[in-house]
């Protein structure tokens, strides 16, 4: 049972959710019997970051038509290595495009939003998130192949170094299918989905002049921040922002919500968190149903009070 796992890459660097799924995969080939291949398109960054989490061989497939994300080029090349053994993906995004694409490709069973290692592997059990986040089920795979996507911060990134070996791959690829016609990204901010620490608010902050609190206690907790849907949709902070079932599902250790009232919706995307904890002046909030920790109180009060106390505790 050859284990294959696909580390993302972001213009060549590797992220967080790479480690974790070379993790969860080195965890799938312990129990195997065998080793963990690990597959990345054009890194630029050094294979001893994949060797560190149990990566003993990997292919770096090298082609300029795939310098633009397409899922179906993607899973193209990804297959053309693998060849139709089980494959462990991220449960990031562009991850998330590529697996069905393979699973259909190969006419494998996929496992989405994995939590732990699998519970037997023949045939392959494990458990996963089920009904936007609110329960679990055990999944298991009918078909003679696997792949599975392991949900962000759930299994956790662990070093088992290994002796590695490296291998080019040079592919052609066509790519006719996508055309970019721009790139946007954001810099200098956490990646939410990979945030241990998320400072969020709402409507609560009575409008986007007052966020520099929420920034302030996130930059002492070394946190990422994140809205509600009603914040981004009128403007207050980018949609990327925007955790929820709309918009991301984040997993961190701790997630301190601020003036949010703590809708279904909201809470899809966010309870998967370790430790919740929310401030908000209406005692009846639903939030606090949810809530690990809660402060009922005037945000604007306590927000700066709390930081200056995070920051005096930090020396």
């Amino acid at each position: 049972m050859a284990i294959f796992v696909y580390a993302e890459n972001i213009n060549g660097t590797y992220k967080k959710a790479a480690f974790e799924a070379v993790s969860y995969a080195k965890s799938v080939a312990d129990q195997a019997g065998d080793t963990v291949t690990a597959i990345s398109i054009n890194p630029t960054d050094s294979s001893d970051l994949l060797y560190k989490y149990g990566a003993t061989n990997v292919v770096n497939v090298k082609d300029e038509g795939l310098k633009n994300f397409s899922a179906k080029a993607y899973a193209q090349a990804v297959n053309e290595v693998a060849k139709g053994n089980t494959i462990v993906f991220p449960h990031t995004t562009d991850a998330s495009s590529i697996a069905p694409m393979l699973a259909i490709m190969n006419g494998f069973s996929l496992i989405t939003n994995v939590l732990e290692a699998p519970e037997n592997l023949a045939p392959f059990q494990v458990k996963r998130k089920a009904f936007s986040g609110k329960g679990f089920m055990h999944a298991k795979a009918d078909a003679a192949g696997v792949i599975v996507t392991v949900s962000q911060n759930a299994f956790g990134v662990k070093e088992n170094s290994v002796a590695g070996s490296e291998e080019v791959k040079e592919l052609t690829i066509a790519n006719e299918d996508t055309k970019v016609l721009s790139h946007e990204q954001s810099s200098g901010k956490l990646d939410l989905k990979e945030a241990d620490v998320v400072v969020s608010a709402g409507r609560g902050m009575k409008g986007p002049e007052n966020w520099g609190m929420i920034e302030d206690l996130a930059n002492t907790l070394g946190a990422a921040t994140a809205c509600s849907k009603p914040v981004s949709d009128i403007g207050w902070r980018p949609h990327s922002e925007h955790v929820g079932q709309t918009g991301k599902a984040i997993a961190p250790n701790l997630y301190v919500a601020i003036g949010i009232s703590g809708a279904i919706q909201h809470l899809a995307g966010v309870n998967s968190s370790k430790t919740i904890v929310v401030i908000n002046s209406d005692p009846e909030a639903p939030f606090f149903k949810s809530a690990d920790y809660g402060v009922v109180g005037d945000a604007f009060q306590i927000i700066p009070a709390l930081n200056e106390k995070i920051k005096a505790i930090k020396g």
